[in-house]
């Protein structure tokens, strides 16, 4: 499955039930009641991880470590007044990687026993030793200090695998109910749940138990116009979350009002998927006669739901150091911002632009206390008043840019899967300006206010895009003027930053993810946030997407 498919998911929710297994929803199918039984203890854990350690020094390791998770998932799909599907997961094992003659090997196994770690262990560095023998540089990695036996525990207040099954399904089917009610033919609706049970243990010292969690709440909702043939869609505006069920409880102050005139609401650290889905039903009928765009230059006031995919494909992913180096060119390329490039000290954008990348957020996709290499995670500029400063980078990279500190940005989708570079939670600062939607607008003579995510592409150097959304609305002389379809915005990464001119504050702060963002060969997904105020891009190029040639 392409990359592309992963973070546009346009039509997940109705296609759900056909779709294959995702590389982080494998295993096997389980009991729901199998997903709340206590397996991971971290004391067994400790002497497996030994075992494992003290087999791949003994056969020639200079460095191991040693991961054993237990992946578990739920899935629940509905289309209208049906059950589509239920799926529960579970998938439980252990890698081994390790360091042998400056080279990597790596090994894994389903039997989590002493004699089958010190086994992947001991294959492992068979691997190491043979692969060594074309390896032209040896490994160097970044110093990392052992951390002895920690813990780190996603802050939820409820466990979405506690919640009764027939509780969820019946917000799901209550959530099709209100847009059906409101004018809607065809609803969709899903709840994606994740829980990462991992213990990691290192030759440097380190034994470190996580218990990670994240859920996703989403909808797709059709209108048809039967006399005319004519449907329009509108998603969700939820967000993946790294938190427990506690996001599907609406909480008023976790709202923000959208501009006047659209009736639309953000959401920060709750849900109300029955308000969403019956504005989505009332905005898909709104869709279908809306008025279509007139191509040309328009000043874009984008909310955080839309900003944060051109956020993930035009800073996230060329800002990876392997993709930079030319080491990873799958799902879409390498990178524009080379070395070389960022020596030239040319702007990314405006100097309103502050990117940071961060493994910390409370809520975000990509919060946990260490990495699957054992460093603590942290918060780091990625672009500084407009200019590109870092970029993301482990242990084994660390050293290529002059650096001797791993951002701890390094991440594996399963025990079976070898851990590499993943992309952090890649965030725009907000404005430090009080500046709210509204405001923001006022001062838009003639622009375009884009919500939620749409169809995309980008070039292979992560340079020349494209970007639609899910509703558009008009702003003619500081107000919205009614809605607009047929939106899309053509541009290329320096021109389309450096045309930033305002960012609205701190209270406006609001996180886009994307649960299954994919990247390696063989593929591997992960789960990474963009957080990022509502902010305003002058004089973009919009075409019109229904235009047909001829």
């Amino acid at each position: 499955m392409k990359r592309r498919d992963f973070v546009g998911l346009s039509a997940l929710a109705a296609g759900a039930v056909f779709l294959p297994n995702f590389p982080g929803f494998g295993g096997t199918l389980v009991s729901p009641e199998r997903l709340l039984e206590s397996v991971m203890d971290a004391a067994v854990n400790k002497r497996l991880a030994d075992a494992a350690l003290n087999a791949a020094k003994s056969a020639g390791a200079t460095y191991a470590d040693v991961r054993i998770g237990r992946y578990l998932n739920q899935s629940i799909f509905t289309r209208e007044k049906q059950v589509q599907n239920i799926q529960s997961g579970e998938s439980f094992g252990a890698g081994v990687r390790v360091l042998a003659n400056g080279t990597w090997g790596f090994a894994a196994t389903n039997t989590v026993t002493e004699a089958g770690l010190a086994k992947a262990a001991q294959l492992a560095v068979q691997i190491a030793k043979a692969n060594s023998k074309v390896q032209k540089e040896q490994v160097k990695l970044a110093p990392v200090k052992g951390h002895g036996e920690v813990s780190w525990k996603t802050p939820i207040q409820q466990n979405a695998f506690e919640v009764p099954i027939a509780q969820k399904v019946e917000l799901l089917l209550a959530a099709n109910a209100k847009a059906l009610d409101n004018g809607a033919n065809f609803v969709n609706s899903s709840l994606f749940q994740i829980n990462e049970q991992k213990y990691f243990a290192s030759t440097d010292g380190s034994y470190i138990d996580q218990d990670v969690h994240r859920i996703w709440p989403t909808f797709d909702v059709t209108a048809i116009d039967r006399a005319s043939g004519k449907f329009r869609t509108r998603q969700a505006l939820s967000a993946p979350m790294g938190m427990g069920y506690e996001y599907m409880t609406p909480k008023a102050a976790g709202k923000i009002a959208g501009p006047a005139g659209t009736g639309l609401v953000g959401y920060k650290d709750s849900y109300d998927i029955l308000e969403d889905a019956a504005l989505a039903a009332k905005q898909a009928k709104e869709k279908i006669t809306a008025k279509s765009v007139v191509p040309g230059k328009y000043d874009l006031v984008l909310d955080p739901n839309h900003l944060g995919l051109t956020i993930h494909e035009s800073v996230g992913h060329p800002t990876e150091l392997d993709r930079v180096l030319g080491y990873e060119a799958n799902y879409a390329g390498t990178s524009f911002a080379t070395l070389e490039w960022r020596a030239k000290k040319q702007p990314y954008g405006s100097k309103l632009v502050n990117i940071v990348a961060d493994k910390l957020q409370p809520g975000s996709l990509g919060a946990v206390g260490y990495d699957d290499e054992g460093v603590k995670t942290k918060k780091w500029d990625i672009i500084k008043d407009g200019v590109l400063v870092d970029y993301q980078k482990i242990r084994d990279q660390a050293a290529m840019v002059g650096q001797n500190e791993s951002d701890g940005c390094c991440y594996a989708d399963s025990w079976s899967s070898v851990q590499f570079q993943r992309m952090p939670n890649v965030s725009l600062q907000p404005g430090k300006a009080k500046l709210s939607v509204d405001e923001m607008i006022k001062n838009v003579d003639k622009g375009i206010y884009i919500a939620g995510r749409g169809s995309f592409s980008i070039d292979q150097q992560r340079y020349n895009s494209q970007f639609g959304g899910t509703v558009f609305y008009a702003i003619n002389k500081g107000k919205i003027d009614g809605m607009l379809e047929d939106v899309a915005y053509q541009t290329n990464t320096l021109e389309f930053w450096n045309s930033c001119a305002a960012i609205c504050d701190e209270s406006d702060y609001r996180l886009f993810g994307s649960f299954f963002d994919g990247k390696g060969q063989p593929s591997q997904v992960s789960a990474v946030s963009h957080g990022s105020a509502t902010t305003r891009f002058n004089g973009v190029n919009v075409i019109n997407t229904a235009r047909k040639i001829g």
